[in-house]
């Protein structure tokens, strides 16, 4: 297994190698070097349908994406096979309709496990200002149908449970790990000041069959940013915006296996805010065990739309994405072997852009930025994906729909034909 592993990620090198060639040769702007993504019509406008841009996306171990979006109240999941040129008949999760977090900050989460198990959170949003519960459901028959959805916060109050993020080892746990405000509300009903929220998670050994109950992972986060997830050799890993000293917003990264360490503080940028950034990081694992960060800051130390990495105590320097002019926002980045991949969004004013770099070598060197994608009208955040034999970014416009762009593919893996990159 090891050695097959090597050799795709050899292979995606390659790839990405030639196309890198290319790009660097045209210069930054050399987003008509890929090939036109595969579109999904936006739906036609209804009064009685409303749809959500930002969508929960994932890929299976035999390439296929997943997706989980939002309509009319209702969590619909489906799957391509040809990278989103079709997409099977949507799936209700819930069967009765419910407000759901759908914003890009928020949206719902989708995973699918070794046995094809799907995986599905979100967060219900509550009639009282800011509250919610964090809901599980999964699907045993590769998402035809799905259990009744249960809540994974156990704390019985009518508060905020939100920024939910799933992880899954491929051996059977998942954990889900979510911002919850028992504590701080528990803390003003004694008179009692307390910064921020907290983060709990909860976890389960058998594919989602049954959960532990949730358990508090550490105190004083920020209130309004997403949290991410991955997994290492050492155990699920949560990237979230801390609460240190009075006021100031950096992040932190906790491991759930190892509750009895400290937060990591991972950026020292010296934002002191006392507000709601609304911009949370993005965090990845790459085949080295080396962490993959991306997050905004408005700091003291550095601003802007930042990337680094993390190898044990080791901490290459922040790296900025982006034209500062252009307001890049809302990066992520997702990781394979030692191909890593950035994605953000940037907006001149009057045409947003999706944009992406990538790395062959765990991060240490990086291709010129790409300009892959643009819209005149409102837009989700790009989202790269990456699995054993390809890597997709994927974009929700207003104006284009559900749009699928493959970054590169594998031509017949098994007898070693030639990679190429579609122009």
């Amino acid at each position: 297994m090891k050695k097959s592993l090597f050799f795709l990620s050899a292979l995606i090198g390659l790839v990405f190698s030639l196309v890198s060639v290319v790009a660097r040769a045209a210069g930054s702007d050399t987003g008509n070097l890929l090939q036109q993504p595969v579109q999904q019509p936006a739906p036609a406008a209804a009064k009685h349908i409303k749809t959500a841009l930002a969508v929960g996306v994932s890929l299976d171990q035999q390439g296929r994406l997943w997706l989980a979006k939002v309509v009319n109240q209702r969590l619909l999941v489906s799957w391509s096979e040809d990278d989103g040129q079709h997409f099977s008949g949507p799936v209700t999760v819930n069967s009765v309709p419910e407000n759901i977090g759908n914003d890009g900050e928020n949206r719902p989460k989708i995973q699918v496990a070794h046995d094809g198990t799907v995986l599905v959170t979100w967060t219900q949003q509550l009639a009282e200002k800011y509250a919610g519960n964090i809901k599980f459901s999964r699907s045993t028959d590769s998402g035809q149908t799905f259990s009744e959805p249960i809540v994974l916060n156990d704390d019985g109050r009518v508060t905020s449970h939100r920024f939910d993020s799933l992880a899954i080892d491929g051996k059977g746990r998942v954990v889900v790990a979510w911002l919850d405000a028992r504590d701080r509300d528990a803390a003003r009903e004694k008179g009692e000041e307390f910064k921020g929220i907290s983060l709990y998670s909860s976890q389960s050994s058998d594919n989602g069959a049954h959960f532990e109950p949730s358990r508090k992972i550490h105190q004083h986060t920020c209130e309004c940013c997403r949290t991410a997830l991955a997994w290492t050799s050492e155990g699920p890993i949560v990237l979230l915006r801390n609460i240190f000293d009075a006021n100031t917003r950096d992040f932190a990264v906790v491991n759930l296996d190892k509750t009895e360490e400290s937060a990591r503080r991972v950026t020292h940028d010296e934002w002191q805010i006392d507000a709601c950034p609304h911009n949370g990081g993005s965090l990845a694992v790459d085949g080295r065990d080396q962490l993959h960060l991306t997050w905004f800051t408005s700091g003291a130390a550095v601003q802007g739309q930042l990337y680094r990495r993390i190898s044990s105590n080791r901490e290459s320097q922040p790296m900025a994405l982006g034209d500062a002019d252009m307001q890049p926002d809302h990066a992520a980045v997702v990781a394979h072997g030692e191909t890593v991949i950035l994605t953000w969004r940037e907006f001149d004013g009057n045409v947003y852009s999706a944009r992406m770099m990538f790395s062959n070598d765990g991060g240490t060197s990086w291709s010129a930025p790409w300009r892959v994608m643009l819209t005149t009208g409102t837009s989700d955040y790009p989202v790269p994906l990456i699995s054993d034999n390809k890597a997709l970014i994927v974009w929700r416009t207003n104006n284009e729909g559900l749009r699928v762009l493959p970054v590169e593919k594998v031509i017949n893996r098994s007898s070693h034909q030639t990679l190429f990159a579609k122009q």
